[in-house]
């Protein structure tokens, strides 16, 4: 059974990091408590990158913005179906994406899942 990640990049700006953050926190352990395997949230800390398309350009970061790279581990894409599916219904999930004051905007986030291929 290969294992899946969901992965997402946004851009949030600077000074609502710590606000984002803390809906991650909140997020993350709603994930888990559904069976999620791994909840990561990744600041942006070596952007600058000259080899090649670098995530701000990508994701069209304004100067006062910083990117996340946030990824969700689970044992399989069946196994993500079944958690998202709670998730989902969770009203504390409901609540923090019925919040109009967020940190970032939903819809300039890039989202995917992906089968794991290699895991050393």
């Amino acid at each position: 059974m290969a294992l899946y990640v969901d992965g997402f990049v946004i851009s949030v700006p600077k000074r609502k990091i710590d606000a984002n953050l803390k809906i991650a926190h909140a997020a993350g352990k709603v994930w888990r408590e559904h069976g999620a395997l791994e909840y990561r949230e990744c600041v942006g800390d070596d952007l600058a990158v000259k080899m090649c398309m670098p995530f701000p350009r990508g994701i069209k970061s304004k100067k006062n913005e910083t990117v996340l790279f946030s990824y969700i581990l689970y044992k399989s894409r069946a196994h993500r179906d079944r958690v998202n599916a709670k998730v989902m219904k969770d009203p504390r999930l409901t609540a923090m994406m019925e919040n109009k004051d967020m940190p970032m905007d939903p819809n300039r986030m890039l989202y995917g899942g992906f089968t794991v291929a290699v895991d050393e």
